[in-house]
């Protein structure tokens, strides 16, 4: 399993990153690799799940897949940081003039899991007329928090956290490139501030994605619920006992180095910034 840091700007785009976007992928070769896959009948191909297209996101990702094959679309929240740019996947996989369904007929029905108005959501950002659907498109599946699903040789687990909209943190499972036939784990915290759905979350992840945009002192004076800071971020890996940290999600106007070093009062584990297309190996 691999990821790759898409986007990692909090807020919206910074000068050097898109706003979040992260894809997760399995090789047709990690597949093959897993007795339980291959048992389950899984395909051995390569697979690809993006979590959150936010501002900037679609360009970015074309540099690691071709949008037409994505396998799924998983959204954290609602907010343009984290979804604005399903819009133009929407343009992609409707338009595109040899993959596109007005030019093949087939629609894609690409999976996009989210919060309950993630379909309404996406017809206003994209402005359809009253009565249009993107059904055809989309494929559109309201999170349920706990249940997990399937993608493949993913499996994606969503976590109710502290935000001022319905928002999930998200759990992937999938198999290790590193350790053939083993299964690893990632957390990815959306956006939130400390709670308790935040640690369970990333309850033993071999790596926790973790959000970080405010910064201690600075934005105490910001309502709660909003963003966690590195400080926080780095007690939720300790509570939680993950094998590494890696930090998110930060606004233009924020210095990764403070973030980081917040973080490292409370963890003592691997820890460290992403940038935008860093991969990691699982």
């Amino acid at each position: 399993m691999r990821l790759v840091t898409v986007g990692v700007a909090g807020s919206f785009p910074g000068p050097d990153s898109p706003a979040s976007c992260y894809l997760v992928q399995v090789p047709a070769a990690d597949v093959a690799a897993s007795p339980e896959l291959v048992a389950a009948g899984v395909e051995a191909r390569d697979w690809s799940v993006v979590l959150d297209l936010g501002n900037g996101g679609l360009g970015a990702l074309q540099r690691y897949v071709d949008p037409a094959d994505v396998d799924a679309v998983a959204l954290s929240h609602l907010h343009p940081d984290h979804c604005s740019d399903l819009s133009g996947l929407y343009v992609y996989l409707r338009y595109h003039p040899h993959r596109g369904s007005h030019r093949t007929g087939v629609d894609p029905h690409l999976p996009v899991l989210g919060p309950a108005a993630v379909a309404e959501r996406a017809r206003a950002m994209y402005g359809t007329e009253p009565g249009e659907s993107m059904d055809g498109v989309f494929a559109f599946r309201p999170w349920t928090a706990g249940q997990a699903v399937r993608v493949g040789p993913l499996t994606v687990t969503p976590f109710r956290v502290f935000h001022p909209v319905e928002a999930y943190g998200l759990r992937v499972s999938g198999p290790s490139s590193v350790r053939p036939g083993e299964t690893v784990t990632l957390a990815y915290t959306g956006d939130t501030d400390l709670c308790d759905g935040v640690v369970e979350l990333a309850r033993g992840v071999d790596l926790l994605l973790s959000e970080a945009a405010f910064e201690e002192g600075r934005d105490d004076g910001v309502e709660p619920g909003i963003h966690l800071t590195g400080r926080r971020a780095g007690q939720v890996a300790a509570r939680a006992g993950v094998g590494r940290l890696v930090l998110t999600h930060l606004p233009a106007w924020s210095d990764p180095r403070v973030a980081l070093a917040e973080a490292r009062t409370e963890y003592g584990g691997p820890a460290e910034t992403a940038a935008a297309g860093d991969v990691y190996e699982l």
